[in-house]
């Protein structure tokens, strides 16, 4: 029988020299996760260097019965890339496989591995004179292949969908070692299922997604951006499709960003200003986008916002004169996340209704916090165009976190009890994890979860890709 010195050494002679991470200090922090929720030990830690070292290591391990964690920027917010503590599972860092293989400018696609960092994706595709719309908050670290695994979804998601509408190919290595080759450009391909679909969204438990094929689009050569202070988030939704109409759906960005959301950023993150000198309950970050040098989407922002503030649906706004207001103001609405961390506890929830919903879901559960959540203050912010809100709760003033905490299991049973009689979702762009794997249990209909766990089964037969995600063993 192999002891995990014997595996381990195994391990290493299907790699080259630095396909091994030994030092503990290049591995310690890839075995937490992004929220330091779980904390795991491994086997060990590898780095293939390419496709073919991937498929070597997954056979040796769907042969030897050890488990797989894929691993990508580590950015995940549900623990999808944290072995657990036995010390019996590998961590396979995709961060080596960082090549984009090709860009075809004239069929708008680029081919790139799935360690591509996703702001080197969207700077070299700019290099060519396109543009890939996938954008999150953590782009700068972020790696493709999670981006793919996890279904991401980002900013830009009411006009160019989430990740998995961007993927016109995949290639994969399968939990026994085989590659499945898939990586075409083609936007029409009727030949049998979809398998890639698999893939997209499974966070790694049925095979590793080692690269892809991305749809891009034409640079974005004119935008124009404004923060804008509205009545409430009905008056919000208003102007979202006062503001698509008027552009013929040049809107790539409508974010809620609530009056605490703006307090928080002032107050913890250095430079952030606030781009509307009289305060108001909420706000609309909204940005429109064109490939046309000339498009007037100043004028025609400018002129949808003036008539918005006549029908009371706008207080107030402010329109980037140029790139550095532009980027102020989205840094304001990136750094929320980061400022809430600063400001102390809180309860997360990535949640989607029906857009039309938004507003009588954030009155509704958000009078319930204020019933039953004394130690809290409700921070509800998100995507408005798309009907994703990350529902959260932070620690108020004058409290400690563990009385908080001490509710996390409360809050989320009745948030998300709330979000089912919504026809919501209680996991938008965030995926499953380990986080929320019994509260997919709970809310999917059992077809569904008895569909996905066939699917497992069949690819995955002998439950070796990343263990205890998604689905309980």
């Amino acid at each position: 029988m192999n002891d995990a010195a014997s595996l381990t050494r195994q391990l290493a002679g299907l790699l080259d020299e630095a396909g091994l991470i030994s030092d503990p200090a290049r591995s310690a922090p890839m075995l937490r996760d992004h929220r330091s929720l779980y904390r795991g030990h491994a086997l060990a830690v590898v780095a293939p260097a390419d496709t073919a070292a991937v498929s070597r290591v997954l056979a040796f391990c769907n042969q030897n019965r050890i488990g797989v964690v894929p691993q990508g920027g580590n950015t995940s917010y549900c623990g999808g890339a944290t072995p657990d503590a036995s010390s019996s599972q590998v961590l396979v860092s995709l961060a080596r496989l960082d090549r984009v293989r090709a860009i075809d400018t004239a069929n708008y696609t680029m081919i790139a591995e799935a360690g591509c960092i996703l702001a080197n994706l969207q700077k070299a595709a700019a290099e060519a004179d396109r543009y890939l719309p996938l954008s999150l908050g953590s782009e700068g670290s972020c790696m493709l292949g999670g981006n793919l695994s996890t279904n991401a979804g980002g900013l830009n998601v009411i006009r160019y969908g989430m990740a998995r509408e961007l993927v016109l190919g995949l290639e994969v290595v399968l939990p026994d070692g085989r590659v499945l080759e898939s990586l075409t450009g083609l936007r029409k391909d009727n030949t049998g299922y979809d398998v890639k679909s698999l893939f997209l969204g499974a966070e790694g438990t049925l095979g590793i997604i080692t690269a892809a094929c991305l749809k891009l689009y034409p640079a974005i050569r004119s935008r124009a951006t404004a923060f804008v202070a509205v009545r409430d988030p009905d008056a919000a939704l208003s102007l979202l499709d006062a503001v698509r109409t008027a552009s013929g759906d040049c809107v790539s960005s409508f974010e809620l960003i609530p009056r605490i959301g703006v307090d928080l950023t002032l107050r913890h993150i250095p430079g952030v200003v606030d781009p509307i000198d009289t305060p108001a309950n909420w706000y609309v970050l909204c940005e429109l986008s064109s490939s046309r040098a000339a498009e007037p989407l100043d004028a025609l922002l400018e002129q949808t916002l003036a008539q918005a503030h006549e029908r009371g649906w706008v207080l107030n706004a402010s329109v980037a004169m140029n790139e550095r207001e532009r980027e102020s103001i989205w840094r304001l609405r990136e750094s929320i996340p980061e400022a809430q961390r600063k400001d102390g506890a809180s309860l997360k929830h990535d949640i989607s209704v029906p857009v039309s919903q938004v507003p009588r879901f954030i009155d509704v559960a958000g009078d319930w916090v204020a019933r039953n959540i004394p130690q809290g203050v409700l921070v509800a912010y998100g995507h408005l165009g798309d009907g994703n809100l990350h529902f959260n709760v932070n620690q108020r003033g004058g409290t400690q976190a563990f009385q908080l905490q001490a509710v996390e299991q409360k809050a989320r049973r009745a948030i998300h009890d709330l979000v089912r009689e919504f026809g919501g979702s209680f996991s938008a762009e965030h995926g499953i994890g380990q986080l929320k794997v019994f509260e997919l249990e709970r809310y999917a209909p059992p077809v569904e979860l008895e569909l996905m766990r066939t699917v497992k089964k069949a690819l995955d037969p002998n439950g070796i890709m990343n263990p205890g995600k998604v689905l309980r063993a």
